[in-house]
């Protein structure tokens, strides 16, 4: 179970790193957005490694919760981010009809999206609106701090609300599976060994 919510919040860390890269960059990597974004559409899934494709997939997530539970290589920017996903998700979580509407809204965009890939321009504007009409509407809202020049550009914030969708998504399933802050707080040890461990899987797959 403890690996488990180990991918799970790797799924978190992932999302919300191409969050910052698109912030402070314009962009990120496809490779590692494909999985993210395709993972909102996985309501239902046989474990959690499959809500992402594989552990493969979740190369650059592992990667940077091993930064962020190492204090030298921490990175607070996305501590904070990380934080603002986690009390948003908590907030989502006791708003039921807030949490059906934006079910209801996924499984509507996988119907009108049909045959597109995640990454594309179509489903990021689709998924950017969403997350304005229902997870911008819980307080406070997520900050994302960047770029102005990217932060301003419709098709970056398209993604960048995409991926924070993601990121709530996964959030939700590190809670399903018993994590909690506190949990995060005085097992971080032993996250970042296990944490190690998954990533040296993905280095033996040829990931």
């Amino acid at each position: 179970m403890r690996e488990e919510r180990v991918i799970a919040l790797a799924g978190v860390f992932q999302a919300i790193a191409l969050v910052r890269s698109i912030a402070l960059r314009g962009g990120a990597d496809a490779f590692a957005m494909q999985p993210s974004l395709d993972s909102i559409f996985k309501i239902d899934a046989d474990s959690p490694a499959d809500v992402f494709g594989g552990l493969s997939n979740l190369r650059q997530g592992l990667e940077t919760l091993i930064a962020q539970l190492d204090d030298d290589k921490r990175d607070l920017s996305i501590t904070r981010l990380a934080l603002s996903v986690m009390r948003v998700e908590s907030r989502l979580t006791r708003r039921p009809t807030l949490l059906g509407a934006l079910r209801t809204g996924i499984e509507t965009i996988a119907r009108q999206t049909a045959g597109a890939e995640a990454t594309s321009a179509l489903v990021a504007l689709r998924l950017g609106q969403l997350y304005i009409d229902t997870i911008s509407t819980i307080q406070p809202r997520i900050t994302v701090e960047g770029d102005p020049q990217y932060l301003r550009q419709d098709s970056q914030a398209a993604q960048i609300r995409a991926l924070l969708l993601a990121a709530i998504r996964a959030a939700v399933l590190w809670r399903q599976l018993g994590g909690s802050q506190w949990r995060l707080v005085f097992r971080r040890g032993q996250y970042s060994m296990m944490a190690r461990g998954l990533l040296a899987q993905c280095k033996l797959s040829g990931a």
